[in-house]
């Protein structure tokens, strides 16, 4: 498989190519050896192998030099990417708090929905009567209506318990004026039945006083 056909970093295909030149160079030099091939081997040989010695000095060297940058670029690289990658992680943690926090609300959201409010049982008056009533909210929306209606009926219970505060206000007082007439009457009740038992005292001395007249004229007459 082609190397070239999955890196198109220009600096890897750099290095790429530089290492292809340095193998070709390498290549060529060693098919000059065995073409040349001796044990006294003639000037214009050693210049010629001289200079493709260097020639391939310069070729790895430029190869080093791409390989060092093409190091440093990949470490500078997977910095950039571990960077990426924590950002990335960041966001996805953030996503997944706001996914759960979604899906908590929305649990809420049908608790909320399926609650039995109390203002649901409340003996309110028919939508009709209260718009009647108050003409003001014929436009309202169904939610400021029943805020309206639950409104209108704490209001009305507020006068009906002041008006049975005033009525238990008024019953004290009339039990406590009750308490009093009785209180009175049993008092005269005693007074009356004092003075009837002081009249039978004084009815029982008359009758001890005509016995005394009685026999005291009947004395006389038997004397006479």
């Amino acid at each position: 498989m082609d190397a070239n056909q999955f890196i198109t970093d220009p600096s890897l295909q750099a290095v790429l190519e530089a290492a292809e030149a340095a193998r070709a160079q390498s290549m060529q030099m060693l098919d000059w050896l065995d073409r040349n091939r001796c044990d006294n081997p003639s000037t214009e040989a050693r210049l010629e192998l001289s200079a493709q010695q260097k020639l391939l000095n310069t070729r790895i060297a430029k190869l080093r030099g791409l390989n060092r940058s093409a190091i440093f670029d990949t470490r500078a690289t997977k910095q950039q990417t571990a960077e990426a990658k924590q950002e990335i992680d960041t966001l996805h943690l953030q996503l997944q708090n706001l996914y759960y926090e979604q899906r908590h609300l929305r649990g809420e959201i049908v608790g909320c929905e399926g609650y039995d409010h109390k203002y649901q049982s409340l003996p309110l008056i028919p939508v009709e009567v209260f718009l009647a009533a108050n003409p003001d909210y014929q436009n309202a929306d169904e939610h400021n209506l029943m805020i309206a209606r639950i409104n209108h009926e704490h209001a009305e219970r507020q006068a009906l318990e002041e008006q049975r505060q005033q009525l238990l206000k008024k019953k004290q007082s009339l039990i406590a004026e009750n308490n009093k007439k009785k209180d009175e009457l049993a008092a005269l009740d005693k007074e009356v039945e004092k003075f009837l038992n002081g009249g039978a005292a004084v009815q029982k001395r008359f009758e001890q006083h005509d016995v005394k007249a009685a026999a005291a004229a009947a004395a006389a007459a038997v004397a006479a």
